[in-house]
């Protein structure tokens, strides 16, 4: 079975503290999921290299076993009380992708 993704990408943050509010909730709740954040850049020390229209902004991803397990943990209630702890300060673009077969 092909794993399943998170995929978070940060284009703009005006609101740190808040993001880390979040983070706060979202942590525990992607590991109760199952999830097992692979990468977080640019914070803990981690590099970027961006590329054509890439940015260097936080990147995060998170890796399920499955695809489905990624959806139920986004789902999840603990998840979405963690969504409501991030800011309006805080661009986001969030997929769950499916890995490679």
């Amino acid at each position: 079975m092909a794993k399943g993704y998170w995929v978070s990408v940060y284009p703009a943050v005006s609101d740190p503290e808040g993001l880390a509010a979040y983070d706060e909730l979202a942590g525990p709740a992607v590991q109760a999921g199952g999830g097992r954040t692979l990468s977080r850049i640019p914070s803990r020390g981690g590099r970027v290299v961006a590329h054509e229209a890439g940015i260097t902004q936080r990147v995060v991803l998170v890796e399920f076993d499955s695809f489905e397990q990624a959806v139920a943990a986004y789902e999840s209630e603990a998840y979405q009380n963690a969504l409501v702890a991030l800011p309006d300060g805080v661009e986001r673009d969030f997929r769950i992708v499916d890995g490679m077969h």
